[in-house]
């Protein structure tokens, strides 16, 4: 039967004889039609058949044929080192494609019969959390979509599974569906899950934004059977607390978008602790026509990265702080306090100039905590990961002090609280200390990760392994002296074990007991029956030391993974910290002042400039004045030339709005802004202003 376009799987009851390997291959492929199966045979992942083809595309790897089938039949195979796989995978992700990852899940040397597989995770472009996929300042959103009839509106859920953000929010239905566009421009997600039965016509909207659609079982987006199940994985009784027992079509969206990670990734995900709600009416409407005319995000025209808003602004010192920034351009606030707020803590490093100085400093050596966490959740942070989060420990209290040595009684509301949420978390920083030697490699696959002193049994067994080691190094030098062949080595390789080694032009000189075990280019080599036993000690002691040191470094994770929770709210501090600090630099570097913010319906600017234009032009820029007002002057009319600046004038004051709501300084002598909830533009579609061009 034909399944998904170009995936194939033999039709039931096919005669086809195959080997016991291949009917497990296919067993697992018919489970997971949608995606290309990562089979694994010893160190590779193999893939067959129609996946191979598409591998070997995509990937420029070579296409070969396994040996033909018990028919006759050659089977196309393509295959990538498994120690290497993450990057192949995650070149299929980006274009596009799931992928379904069958480990061996017993030792090949144990096994009766064929090795036992599982598929133990499935990686599509929306629950990518390991480093080499993701994009360091962006979030990376699984979203899912459902059409709720009472209320009539889109329930939405996202969620980045790499840091747990979990948030829901919802629009209206209907019309062209800009609020749904809007929205989908916004938060940019990699894939959206949407119910089986949904109109193509709304499938089309999705994939026109570059979205991968994933059509999802209805009963998955049952509101009842979603409730019950966010309720059980947050560990309460009702919803009430999170506030998003209101729309029903939401909660039915959070239990698809949480019940499609948690199968996918064959994990709790117990570091999604929470889901909150963005309502509309708190953030000032962008559609996706302003966030794009305006280029808050990209340029219209996909020009270099320095000429956006975003870019501009962005001095942060963390990849906390820059999503963090992008989503405050993306959802600029409509409350006057909270605007006052943010205001506040980005005025605290502005006068500060030192102490926002010395921060910055500190932030630089950060690592992604908020990722590593969630790697640490899903129990496959690297060793180095562990080393640079121990690092980022280490420069925590160092932040606070810089903080409490300034203002200590004066800290802004917002500043105090980001000090708050970094929490007391010595006892993982000297775990990580204790455990972690301080230059590991980058997996635990080969060990040599684990500190001496930490498990009394791991070094054990490194002193049976090192005296086996040095036992060879006396043999090799006691065959030197006996047989007087001075370039004599032992050495091993994982194919023949341990040999004694023999160049050709002293093969004369070699013992009667010495037995042949390979013939090099060079030479011969042997092995004789003391080394034969003491090669099988060695090996013993080499595999229980790997198998323990693994085994160690697990229950490391473990232990840490019990704290991810405070190490969330952790980073979620210093992201806030870095965010204000950087604002304030900007600030202090571009000749930004403090807008004042009310709700006045007035706008008043006194030598406005547009911040991305004015930073191409370098000092060039004519700045403006701007009054309006919801009272009087409510609309202004501009004329002039072509390339005379109409349009680079009408943003100019868009972009000051929308940055002073975000809660940055703005580049003017004067603004007052009252707050908007809505910006529009339907001019100049196609000015690209950085590059002095116009429609």
């Amino acid at each position: 039967m034909e399944m998904d376009g170009n995936t194939r799987v033999p039709r039931t009851g096919s005669k086809t004889r195959l080997t016991p390997a291949m009917e497990q291959y296919r067993a697992a492929k018919m489970q997971y039609p949608d995606c290309i199966l990562f089979f694994q045979i010893g160190d590779f992942y193999e893939t067959f058949e129609s996946d191979a083809e598409t591998v070997a595309r995509e990937l420029d790897i070579v296409l070969t044929s396994r040996s033909k089938d018990k028919d006759g039949n050659s089977i196309p195979l393509a295959g990538v080192p498994r120690h290497a796989a993450d990057g192949y995978i995650a070149r299929l992700v980006s274009r596009g494609y799931r992928v379904a990852i069958s480990d061996q899940v017993e030792d090949a040397r144990n096994a009766k019969g064929v090795v036992r597989r599982e598929v133990v995770r499935v990686i599509t472009p929306g629950t990518v959390i390991d480093e080499q996929y993701l994009s360091t300042g962006d979030a990376h959103y699984l979203m899912s979509l459902f059409p709720g009839e009472k209320p009539r509106v889109w329930g939405m859920a996202y969620l980045d599974i790499s840091t747990g953000e979990f948030f829901v929010t919802s629009c209206a239905r209907g019309g062209s569906e800009g609020d749904l566009v809007s929205d989908i421009f916004r938060y940019d997600p990699a894939e959206c899950l949407v119910p089986e039965n949904l109109p193509d016509t709304i499938v089309a909207i999705l994939e026109e934004k570059g979205v991968l659609v994933t059509r999802y079982p209805l009963e998955a987006f049952d509101p009842s059977e979603s409730s019950d199940l966010l309720c059980r994985h947050f560990g309460v009784a009702s919803l009430e607390g999170y506030g998003i027992t209101a729309i029903p079509p939401a909660i039915s969206a959070a239990g698809a978008v949480l019940g499609y990670a948690r199968d996918t990734q064959r994990s709790s995900l117990a570091h999604i602790l929470g889901v909150y709600v963005k309502n509309s009416g708190e953030f000032c409407t962008l559609d996706a026509t302003t966030l794009r005319n305006l280029e808050i995000l990209s340029g219209i025209r996909g020009r270099r990265d320095d000429a956006t808003l975003f870019s501009t602004l962005d001095r942060t010192a963390t990849p906390m702080g820059s999503r963090l920034l992008r989503s405050y351009l993306c959802a600029p606030l409509t409350s006057v306090d909270a605007i006052k707020r943010r205001l506040d803590a980005v005025d605290f490093f502005f006068a500060e100039s030192s102490t926002r100085t010395g921060i910055t400093s500190i932030l630089k050596k950060f690592a992604d905590v908020e990722r590593i966490a969630g790697r640490i959740a899903f129990g496959n942070a690297g060793p180095r990961d562990l080393v640079t989060l121990w690092q980022s420990l280490e420069r925590v209290p160092e932040v606070l002090d810089a903080l409490s040595g300034s203002r200590e009684d004066d800290l802004p509301a917002l500043l105090s609280h980001a000090c708050n949420r970094c929490g007391d978390l010595e006892w993982m920083r000297s775990l990580i200390g204790r455990s972690i030697v301080d230059d590991p490699p980058a997996t635990i696959r080969n060990g040599g990760v684990i500190r001496e002193g930490y498990s009394a049994g791991l070094d054990e067994l490194r002193l049976l392994s090192s005296s086996g080691k040095d036992w060879i190094t006396e043999l090799q030098k006691k065959e030197r002296e006996r047989t007087g062949i001075r370039s004599l080595k032992v050495g091993y390789n994982s194919v023949f074990g341990y040999y004694i080694e023999v160049t050709r032009p002293n093969l004369g000189l070699v013992p009667d007991e010495y037995e042949r075990k390979q013939t090099t280019s060079t030479g011969e080599r042997f092995t004789i029956p003391e080394l034969k036993e003491k090669e099988s000690v060695i090996k013993s002691a080499d595999e229980k030391l790997l198998s323990l040191e693994q085994s160690v470094y697990q229950d490391i994770l473990s232990q840490l993974a019990a704290g991810v929770g405070d190490l969330q709210e952790m980073a979620a501090g210093i992201a806030e910290i870095d965010l204000f600090a950087s604002l304030a630099e900007v600030a202090a570097a571009y000749n930004y002042v403090r807008p004042v913010v009310d709700n006045s319906g007035e706008i008043l600017i006194r030598e406005g400039r547009h911040p991305v234009v004015e930073r191409q032009m370098q000092g060039a820029f004519v700045p403006n004045d701007t009054h309006l007002s919801v009272k009087d002057d409510q609309i202004l009319i501009i004329t002039g030339a072509n390339m005379a600046g109409k349009s680079t004038y009408m943003r100019g004051v868009a972009l000051i709005t929308i940055m002073a709501q975000a809660g940055c300084f703005v580049p003017a002598t004067y603004a007052g802004i009252g707050v908007a909830d809505r910006v529009f533009t339907r001019v100049g579609a196609f000015d690209d202003l950085a590059s002095g061009q116009s429609t």
